[in-house]
């Protein structure tokens, strides 16, 4: 990779990429009123093609302007260097001009192309479009047209690598950025381009997928949900690791980050059995947690937020941190 395309790569995931966190780094996106369509989830989900393994979304303005975000802000001092570049190149003022952020992943490889690992990241915010793209092509981007729209192309590897990809990054809709490996952007304007017939290949017509979504929409600002049998087939474990992981299906995380942070984890597993016994590893791991948390009361409190549940083939785990906790980490 030459120099100034790593710039662009880098650039461009601060652009699109930052604050994409949930769970313990939620802390650092949010958004501002999520638009509904008719269906589950928020309306960038009309973009992201049916055969995704992974969905996210993050709500950054919730979560960026949240007490426990500002909280630990002060109590770890945290600098504003980057944040203040990313607005001198860009023009973006994370804590204003992002609302929303909404990721997918790809574990395998597609009909049309896509190589695992592939994905995308959907920006809705206050974006300087032609700034963008004056600073990505400074770094090495060339510009290429794909039905009509303008994509700013990055090349990672060398010609002929068997690993060499690309990244995109265009601009969906006034307001709505797209950066992600090439394959997957040119499917997210195909949707967009297909208004008619898009929606039945999109990911709002992933009916398993979506129903975990409408379970974790109401109340969290951040989530994710995935068939996590398909990550673990394409991760090449050991097998006297991958013979120890339960056989779980899918997978969801939803948080919700105010002045403290609760949420919940759920696995779906292959049978009753494979619950069972992800219940007992769970429960190995909070008695573990428990006896490392010794006399520190933060972290006492905090494994006893922890809650194991489910039933059937559901596995969950809950958890309510109260800004007590964070206020004691911030003064260690």
């Amino acid at each position: 990779m030459t120099t100034r395309t790593r710039y662009f790569v880098i650039v461009s995931l601060l652009v699109l990429g930052v604050g994409l966190g949930t769970g313990l780094v939620a802390y650092y996106v949010g958004v501002q009123g999520m638009p509904f369509v008719r269906h589950a989830g928020p309306e960038e989900l009309q973009y992201v093609p049916k055969d995704a393994t992974v969905v996210a979304f993050a709500n950054v303005q919730e979560i960026m302007h949240s007490d426990l975000r500002q909280k630990l802000h002060r109590s770890l001092r945290m600098k504003e260097n980057g944040q203040a570049e990313l607005q001198n190149l860009t023009g973006i003022n994370l804590e204003n001009d992002v609302f929303r952020v909404v990721a997918c992943l790809y574990a395998d490889a597609a009909p049309d192309g896509n190589v695992p690992g592939a994905g995308m990241v959907l920006a809705r915010g206050n974006f300087d479009e032609t700034k963008i793209e004056a600073l990505m092509r400074d770094h090495g981007a060339t510009i290429e047209d794909y039905k009509g729209a303008r994509l700013l192309v990055a090349h990672v590897n060398p010609a002929g690598d068997a690993n060499a990809r690309s990244f995109a990054l265009t601009f969906v809709e006034p307001g709505l950025a797209a950066f992600g490996t090439t394959e997957v952007v040119k499917r997210a304007i195909d949707l967009h381009q297909s208004a008619d017939s898009g929606a039945a290949q999109s990911v709002t017509s992933n009916e398993e997928l979506m129903g975990l979504v409408r379970s974790l929409e109401t109340g969290n600002n951040a989530w994710a949900v995935g068939r996590f049998d398909a990550l673990t087939a394409r991760a090449h474990l050991p097998e006297n690791i991958a013979g120890q992981i339960p056989a779980i299906t899918w997978f969801s995380v939803a948080t919700h980050v105010d002045g403290g942070l609760r949420g919940t984890l759920r696995a779906e597993t292959r049978d009753d059995d494979a619950a069972n016994n992800l219940r007992d590893v769970v429960r190995g791991f909070l008695a573990l947690g428990k006896l490392q948390g010794g006399s520190r009361p933060e972290f006492q409190a905090m494994m006893s937020s922890l809650q194991l549940g489910g039933q059937g083939k559901t596995v969950t785990l809950s958890f309510d941190v109260p800004s007590q906790v964070f206020d004691a980490i911030g003064r260690h």
